[in-house]
C-alpha cells in the first residue's frame, strides 16, 4: 500500500486512538482542567497565607540583623586608630 490508499486505515486507527484516550482518564483530566476544576482548596490557600507572612517576617528580621551588622561595623572602625585599619591614613 502506497499513496493516498494508506490514509483511510492510518485515518481510522489515528480517529479510535484519539477517541479511546478523549474517554479515558487523560480525556477526563484535561476535560475537569478546562473547566476550571484545578482551583486551590482553601486549606492549601490558607498555608499558602500562613507561609507569606513567615517570609515577610523573616524578611524583617534579616533585615534589622543587617542594620545591627553595619552599625557593629562602624563603631569598631570608628574605635580603631586610622593607621590601623587597611587603607587607612598612615
Amino acid at each position: 500500500m502506497q499513496g493516498p490508499e494508506i490514509l483511510i486505515p492510518m485515518t481510522f486507527f489515528l480517529t479510535v486512538g484519539g477517541v479511546l484516550i478523549a474517554r479515558g482518564e487523560i480525556g477526563k483530566a484535561i476535560a475537569h482542567r478546562i473547566r476550571g476544576g484545578s482551583q486551590p482548596d482553601d486549606r492549601i490557600q490558607g498555608e499558602l497565607a500562613e507561609v507569606r507572612q513567615e517570609l515577610d517576617a523573616v524578611r524583617q528580621e534579616l533585615g534589622d540583623l543587617h542594620e545591627r551588622l553595619d552599625f557593629t561595623e562602624r563603631l569598631l572602625a570608628r574605635s580603631q586608630d586610622p593607621g590601623q585599619l587597611p587603607g587607612g591614613a598612615a
